[in-house]
């Protein structure tokens, strides 16, 4: 037997025992359980029985095994999950699980694989260790694309709330509940920017906080225009509209300079695959007609 294939072999059923003896531990002793029904049976407590989900007793156990590990998460990490848009604890445990859970997995499919067996298990170990870290970094790509275009809708929405009399907060409240459908992502981010005043953070702060988190030059510079709103006196409504309209002509200047730049684009696939097929095209019965003539002329 192959050396790998044994610590292959030894790890899983090392890891099996593992899972099995953190979910042995996890559970209630008898006597808890009995304390719990009398106590629900009897009305002392108004206590119903929570129904767990495999999902939620995998990330008890994720959990568990982060804290034994002495695996927390992070000020950088935290920022990341927070711009994917994704705030659930139980998320960040089944983010660390499969990392850390991945590649043991992935040593042992590789095992399996007879023709080199150590290249495969390496390759796969690696990238089922990557493959998180990657799909949450296109997540916050995805979402920030998603945001960027979605933002020029919003600011139009605030400008008619706040022409109807409503105030930036209240503006802001109702632009995120009619964009709930149309743009879920920037609906979030108003949402978590209510939130944030309502907790004792200042407006300026909170459009920062959103700043920070989404990388966005559009989002900055409203930020900016609203820090400068706040110190010169500047009418809420009027900088609303001037900034609608300065995004307004700039994403339409981005949309000519990206159409000007198709025809250099179109040079490349011009000259490797259309001229190619063309010359073929018209040269070629000329070449078949000359070299006839040539092997007629030499017999």
């Amino acid at each position: 037997m192959h050396p790998l294939l044994q610590v292959s072999i030894v790890a899983t059923a090392f890891f099996g025992n593992a899972l099995v003896i953190v979910l042995f531990m996890l559970r209630p002793s008898r006597q808890a359980k009995r304390i719990f029904d009398l106590a629900r049976d009897r009305g002392i407590y108004n206590i119903e029985e929570p129904k767990e989900s495999a999902l939620q007793g995998l990330v008890r156990a994720i959990r568990f095994l982060r804290a034994q590990l002495g695996l927390h998460d992070n000020a950088k990490l935290k920022e990341r999950f927070a711009a994917a848009g994704l705030r659930s604890p139980g998320q960040a445990d089944l983010y660390f699980g499969i990392r850390l859970l991945g590649p043991l997995a992935a040593v042992i499919g590789g095992s399996f694989i007879s023709d080199n067996m150590v290249f495969w298990t390496i390759g796969l170990a690696v990238v089922a260790f990557l493959a998180p870290d990657f799909v949450l970094t296109e997540m916050i790509r995805h979402r920030r694309e998603k945001i960027r275009l979605g933002m020029a809708d919003a600011i139009d929405l605030l400008v008619i709330c706040v022409e109807a009399g409503l105030g930036l907060d209240q503006a802001l409240m109702r632009s995120g509940q009619e964009l709930s459908l149309s743009h879920p992502s920037i609906a979030e981010e108003f949402t978590q920017i209510n939130l944030e005043q309502r907790a004792g953070k200042g407006r300026i702060e909170a459009w920062r906080s959103m700043a920070e988190r989404t990388k966005l030059d559009v989002i900055k510079a409203f930020t900016s225009m609203l820090a400068q709103t706040d110190r010169f006196g500047t009418p809420i409504s009027k900088a609303l509209t001037t900034f609608s309209d300065g995004m307004r002509m700039k994403r339409r200047q981005q949309a000519e300079e990206m159409a000007a730049k198709t025809t250099v684009k179109l040079v490349f696939p011009l000259v490797l695959f259309i001229f190619p097929s063309i010359f073929i095209v018209l040269l070629g019965p000329a070449i078949i007609t000359i070299m006839r003539s040539l092997n007629s002329v030499f017999r």
